[in-house]
């Protein structure tokens, strides 16, 4: 009766253990992640899958809690005979030495006993503790530390009648001590209009994370569709764009997961058919379990060109009005991005965008290319233009 006990308890102790796993494991990956939960405005979905892994959790714990007593029990039990019997060899061993009667042995014999089991308890009670408050510590850290940018106390509805941007005169540094990156800087995106930026260490990336809001500028103002972004929710402005950075954030789940994170109510059907657009079925649906391969902590289990792809798969599933590319097809070789470019281009139909990027064939269709250096716009028309210019 007690081994088939003993393994039904130790199979809701594994089952509690999985589901710490995927506890720690979520919160981990969210982590980790958090630009990419930034970006795509995911932190409701994200909230709402811990939710379930804690009650999920409590559950099983709760389910397991017997035979956790009896996991230490195992453990603490050998320990508490052994020390009981050497204690009662020794007053044995006293009373034969000093003639104390056996009633004296046996009540001092009882008190050694309840006293060895205190220690045993308190024992394990303090490292229960230690290592929950050092856990907690680490978490009131980071909850304690405030965010860089909020929302107006009195936000807009955002309801643009166009997806044209505008930046008016904006400075920004980042940090108060440096100078400014961009002083005075004014910008023009028309509604529908595909941009390009060129020139490295200009501040092309920063103003993805302007765009974004990741960060605030110090004076003037952005704006799209004509309100100010730091007057809308920033989760209703980052719903309104498909980012795709140059080292795309992977959540250690499916690759269908990871496709799905713009849009976690999309259907198998519609993953698919971004993922055939952005030439990642191809390697994909080799693998031995396709879409729902798990490709690792930060997607360490796919190359820089499949995280990539997945990522160009995320934003064509996304179906934003805006879209930005950061160096989104710097990972891959030139056969690759052949394939690509008219994925970009028939998810760039329609919509804004805003393209940074080295190869020339990846600009050079644009409706306009800024080159930028050191915060200032230097040379600025089409491709054709440029060239003409000798630029």
């Amino acid at each position: 009766m007690v081994m088939p006990r003993i393994r039904s308890r130790r199979r809701l102790v594994d089952i509690r253990e999985a589901a710490s796993t995927r506890l720690a494991g979520h919160v981990a990956d969210s982590i980790a992640n958090a630009e990419a939960v930034r970006a795509f405005a995911r932190e409701p979905e994200e909230a709402r899958i811990h939710a379930r892994n804690v009650g999920d959790f409590g559950t099983k714990t709760l389910r397991s809690w017997d035979y956790q007593n009896l996991h230490v029990d195992t453990i603490t039990a050998p320990m508490y005979v052994l020390t009981n019997t050497m204690g009662l060899i020794v007053a044995l061993a006293t009373n034969g030495a000093t003639g104390a009667g056996l009633e004296t042995v046996f009540i001092t014999f009882s008190y050694y006993t309840g006293i060895t089991r205190v220690m045993w308890e308190f024992n394990r009670i303090y490292r229960n503790l230690e290592s929950a408050l050092t856990e907690a510590a680490q978490f009131t850290e980071l909850l304690l530390d405030p965010p860089v940018v909020v929302d107006a106390a009195e936000t807009q509805a955002f309801a643009p009648a166009h997806y044209g941007i505008e930046m008016r005169n904006v400075c920004f540094r980042y940090e108060p001590a440096q100078s400014l990156l961009f002083e005075d800087f004014s910008l023009d995106v028309p509604h529908g209009a595909k941009v390009g930026f060129g020139l490295s260490g200009g501040g092309k990336t920063t103003i993805t994370r302007l765009l974004l809001r990741f960060v605030d500028i110090e004076s003037g103002a952005i704006l799209m569709g004509g309100q100010r972004i730091d007057h809308i929710p920033q989760a209703a402005l980052r719903s309104a764009i498909a980012y795709v950075p140059q080292d795309p954030s992977m959540f250690h789940r499916s690759i269908a997961d990871n496709i799905r994170i713009g849009r976690p109510d999309a259907t198998d059907q519609e993953v698919r058919r971004a993922a055939k657009l952005a030439h990642a079925a191809e390697f994909i649906e080799v693998l031995p379990r396709g879409y729902e391969t798990l490709v690792g902590e930060r997607g360490v289990k796919l190359s820089g060109g499949q995280r990539q792809r997945v990522a160009i798969a995320r934003a064509i599933l996304k179906d934003a009005p805006v879209l930005i590319l950061d160096e989104a097809t710097s990972s891959l070789d030139s056969e690759s991005e052949a394939l690509i470019q008219d994925a970009l281009w028939t998810l760039m139909a329609r919509r804004t965008a805003i393209v940074i990027a080295h190869r020339l064939s990846t600009v050079k269709r644009m409706d306009e290319l800024v080159v930028l250096d050191h915060g200032k716009i230097v040379e600025k028309g089409s491709h054709d233009t440029l060239l003409a210019r000798g630029g």
